[in-house]
């Protein structure tokens, strides 16, 4: 059986990328999945399915913060430090789609994120987030559609 410690080192850039997409923050997606880690610890050898266990604490963990108020630190504005290889079209491209993502309510995020992001089937999304597939199914479309009816798609004309 694998150790907490070492699932956690081979899992962590995959799981900070999910959390990151649920966030849309690089610190709170750190704060959220550590939060999710933390309440999987203590139950780790009980556990059968790990990535699915750990996968559905990180999207309760954010369901439940985004129903309580967010009290905590507001930094000011960083500034973007660019990567080798990034130009300025390829970050407006990822800033509009964190905008995109950002505008839509958790639960519809949440199905965007591991349905089209982390490529998972609709039975597993639908038994992470507690629904049937059915539900899994309705709730990308009506997110697909207020998705392509954001102003930041709708090009304007000349």
């Amino acid at each position: 059986m694998t150790t907490f410690e070492e699932w956690v080192g081979a899992r962590t850039p995959a799981l900070m990328r999910t959390s990151y997409l649920l966030t849309g923050d690089w610190q709170r997606a750190e704060d959220l999945l550590q939060t999710a880690l933390m309440r999987c610890y203590g139950r780790w050898e009980r556990i059968d399915d790990h990535e699915a266990y750990v996968r559905r604490t990180l999207v309760t963990t954010f369901a439940g913060w985004r129903r309580r108020r967010w009290v905590g630190e507001v930094p000011g504005p960083l500034p973007d430090a660019p990567r080798p290889g990034d130009d300025a079209a390829d970050a407006d491209a990822r800033a509009d789609v964190l905008r995109l993502l950002a505008s839509l309510p958790p639960r519809q995020r949440a199905v965007v994120v591991l349905r089209y992001y982390e490529d998972l089937p609709e039975a597993t999304i639908a038994e992470l987030l507690g629904m049937s597939p059915g539900t899994v199914k309705s709730t990308a479309a009506k997110a697909l559609d207020r998705l392509r009816r954001s102003p930041l798609l709708i090009a304007e004309k000349p």
